[in-house]
Formats: structure tokens, sequence, C-alpha cells
């Protein structure tokens, strides 16, 4: 790890396959929180009688909305007391609302600890960033970031089977124990073996006039805010998968208990991407890389959309074969994308991580839940979602780029 640009830090750092594996649990934390919840929705639906079956969606929605308010103070936080009091204190607040989950009886008691659960994880995700951010820069902070997400995109391709087999030996009250678990793994592994990577003499002293000033500094450095934007759009899209993927497997294609099967077939393209991207992205650039890939989303995107407007539903290879092709684009798009919003803020990393995750999984949420809440038995709203959203995102970043994009 030659990048480390404190001796202090290097000496303490993990070798290079252990670190990647640290921040890829970390970034993962979230993904398998959503993502291993989907086989249990009806099954919440059921227990804790809803009566609109969109209203299981809440389920994810709440959490990522409590995941986006706190990503707003980790981070401002970490800038100022360093990375691994903050990461440790999240990780145990995160396992105290998992079992407080795992506890509920009421739809309601639920979603609260659910929100609690999302703003206790946006510790981890901050501090996996910044910690990403203080050690490498440029492309070579682009390459880690690709080994990051191949390793963390694993958790929602597998989760949903976890999920599933979870669900043989219990009710879906045995997934929240299953984090609660996986909760107090990460923060037994975390105090033993993560330095801080913000040493003290690097650490900004905390004050509201700071962290308004550094807020102000990544909202109005164009490349940051501009990257952001487009991160949050085309995240939404996928948001808007998430929340409906359940119901569409379930009712449009009638795949009963082999949803977590289908569910992994496309999302394992993100993964593919994701090793694609650390393999070319030091030649051929964030930008060039990520434009080229948008391009490929949107039109992947229309030609689903074409496709299922002309002919109805595809059959569900090919319904599988195009949601694959769409990930595959989106696995190019995200580590690039959130590597060109960080860029230019190394030196507020700890609040930038904080600006750029919050503002991209608050605009992500919000426009998944009302792709989601649009479900009603068929793929149209999903499709126009991912249709509009891709178009959306590459007029933000034509605009980032001042007109000029980098896809030659």
């Amino acid at each position: 790890m030659s990048d480390i640009r404190s001796p202090a830090v290097k000496t303490t750092m993990p070798h290079f396959p252990e670190f990647v594996m640290m921040m890829a649990a970390l970034m993962a934390l979230t993904a398998l929180s959503i993502d291993i919840m989907l086989p249990a929705l009806p099954l919440i639906r059921d227990d804790l009688g809803l009566a609109d079956p969109n209203q299981q969606q809440l389920v994810v929605t709440l959490y990522m909305l409590g995941f986006a308010v706190g990503q707003v103070a980790h981070g401002p936080i970490s800038d100022a007391f360093g990375r691994k009091p903050v990461l440790l204190a999240g990780l145990a607040v995160y396992a105290a609302a998992s079992f407080a989950c795992m506890l509920a009886t009421q739809f309601d008691t639920l979603l609260a600890a659910r929100f609690v659960q999302g703003v206790a994880c946006a510790a981890p995700r901050v501090i996996a960033v910044a910690v990403v951010r203080d050690i490498y820069g440029g492309r070579r902070m682009a390459e880690v970031m690709s080994f990051v997400m191949m390793i963390f995109i694993i958790a929602p391709v597998l989760a949903p089977t976890l999920g599933g087999g979870l669900l043989l030996i219990g009710n879906w009250h045995v997934i929240f124990a299953f984090l609660t678990a996986y909760g107090v793994g990460l923060l037994a592994w975390m105090t033993l073996r993560l330095p801080d990577t913000r040493p003290a003499a690097t650490r900004e002293p905390i004050s509201a006039g700071w962290v308004i000033g550094a807020f102000r500094e990544a909202a109005t450095t164009r490349q940051t805010l501009g990257y952001t934007l487009a991160t949050g759009i085309v995240f939404g899209s996928m948001m808007g998968y998430i929340n409906s993927a359940q119901q569409i497997f379930t009712d449009v294609y009638d795949t009963g208990r082999l949803f977590p099967l289908a569910f992994a077939a496309a999302a394992a393209a993100i993964s593919v991407a994701s090793f694609v991207n650390s393999r070319i992205v030091g030649r051929f650039g964030m930008r060039r890389v990520s434009q080229l890939a948008l391009a490929g989303f949107l039109g992947t995107s229309l030609l689903h959309l074409a496709i299922v407007v002309t002919f109805g539903p595809a059959p569900l290879g090919f319904f599988l074969l195009l949601l694959a092709l769409t990930f595959f684009c989106f696995g190019l798009i995200m580590p690039n994308f959130n590597a060109l919003a960080m860029e230019p803020m190394g030196r507020i990393a700890g609040t930038a991580s904080s600006f750029v995750g919050a503002l991209t999984t608050g605009i992500a949420a919000l426009l998944g839940w009302y792709i989601g809440q649009q479900y009603a038995g068929t793929l149209m709203p999903l499709l126009l979602g991912f249709a509009l959203l891709g178009a959306a995102t590459a007029i933000v970043v034509l605009i980032s780029e001042r007109g000029r994009p980098a896809m030659r």
C-alpha cells in the first residue's frame, strides 16, 4: 500500500487484501440490510396486517431515508475527532437497532427501528469512503473503489438468497438476528484491526461555521455537486428496482421461491462490471468509462422500454438479460461517479463524503420510493424510471462538464 500518505498510518494499516475486504464489508452493510429483507417483505406484510401491498416497501424506504439523514453528521464529526470513534459508535448503534427490529411486533415500531438502523449505518458508509480518500487519490482511488465495489456488490447478489435461507429456519425476525450478529462482528473486527486514518494533526476543529463552510465548499465545487446529483439520480432508478423487484418477479413472472436466484442472476452483472472497471479505469480514465457506460445504460433502458410497449413483458430469460446489461452499465457508472465527486475534496474528505452520501442517498430514496409506489402489476413504471432518470443523469453530466463529454 505504497500510496499511503502518512508513515504513521502505513505502519499500522492492514495489508491491502484485508484493507479492501474491510472497506467492502463496511460499504456492503447497507446493501445487505436492504436486499436481505426482500424475500421477507410479504411475510412482514401478512404478519403485521398491512392493507396495501405497496406499504411493505416502506421497510426499505425508511431505512434509506435514515441512511441519508445520518450521513450529514458523521463526516464532519470524523473530520474533527477521527474516523475510528465515529465508525465504532455507528456500528454499535446499528447492532442495537437491528436487535430492536428483531423484537418489533408493530409496523410503526419496525419502521422507527429501521430508520435508526439507517442513521447508524451511514457511519460505515461515510467512514469507508473517507478512509479510502485519506489514503488514495485520482485514478488510484477509482481503482481501489472498484475493488471495494466488486466485493461489496456480492452482498446484494447473495443477500436475497441468504434471506430466503434464513426464512427456512425461522420467521422474518431471524433476519434481524443475523444483522445484529453481523454488526457485532464488524464492530469487533474494526476495533482490533483498523487504525485511524485521520491523525490528530490533520483534524479540523468542529464548529457550526466550519461545517457550513465545508458543506458550502462541496456544494459550490462544480465537479463535486454535478457528479453527486448525477449519482443520486441514476441510483434512484436502481432503488426503484429494489423497491418493486419482489413484486415484479412474483406477480409478473411468477418465480415464487426462485425469486432470490432470479434477483441474483441480474445483480451479478454489477459485480462483473466493478471488476472490469478496476482493470480499465487506470488506462481510460473515470470520465470516459463512466460516460460511455451512461450511454449504454440509457440505450438498454430505452430498448427494454420499447420492447415492452410493443410486445408486452419479455420472457423471463430475456428480461434478465436486458436487466443484466443495464446493471453492467450501472456498475461502471457508480464507482467512477463517486470517485469524481470526491476527487477535489481531499482536505475535507469526511465532510465531503457526508455531503455526497447524504444527497445521493436522499435523492435515490425519494425517486426510488416514487417509482416503487407506481407499481400496479406491470413493468412500465420501472422501465420508464430507468429511461427518464438515465436521460436526466446524462443532462446533469453534460452540464457538469460544460457540454464537453469525454467519451471519444
